[in-house]
């Protein structure tokens, strides 16, 4: 389960991108909800845990690294925003930086039920 507390919010956010930036899909679902949908970009949206999970693994296969510079933060009640520089390290060692957009939402357990990220992945398989 997650570890979000309403009164930390961005520190929530911040232990998220750090699963995320270690490659952990398994760490990374564990943040879902069971019916959560993720739309990365402009795939079609991702619906369950179990499917993000296996999502989340199938991408970060195809890559070496992952670091998110986070450029903004922001949180109304249960809906989080998160921009950032995301630097991709490609299977070849070179460095792809995009800028991103998260918008999530979490239910009152801490659990994320929606989840969009708004990004350009062009870069990254030119």
């Amino acid at each position: 389960m997650s570890t979000y507390t309403a009164t930390d919010p961005r520190a929530f956010a911040d232990r998220m991108f750090a699963v995320v930036d270690r490659l952990d899909s398994d760490a990374f679902a564990a943040y879902y909800a069971e019916d959560a949908v993720l739309r990365f970009g402009n795939a079609e949206p991702v619906r369950g845990r179990d499917a993000i999970r296996q999502t989340y693994a199938d991408f970060f296969a195809t890559l070496d690294g992952l670091r998110h510079d986070m450029q903004h933060y922001f949180h109304m009640d249960d809906t989080h925003l998160a921009e950032a520089h995301v630097t991709y390290t490609r299977k070849d060692g070179s460095l792809v930086t995009v800028p991103a957009m998260s918008v999530f939402h979490t239910r009152p357990d801490g659990l994320i039920d929606s989840y969009r990220i708004y990004v350009d992945l062009a870069p990254l398989f030119a």
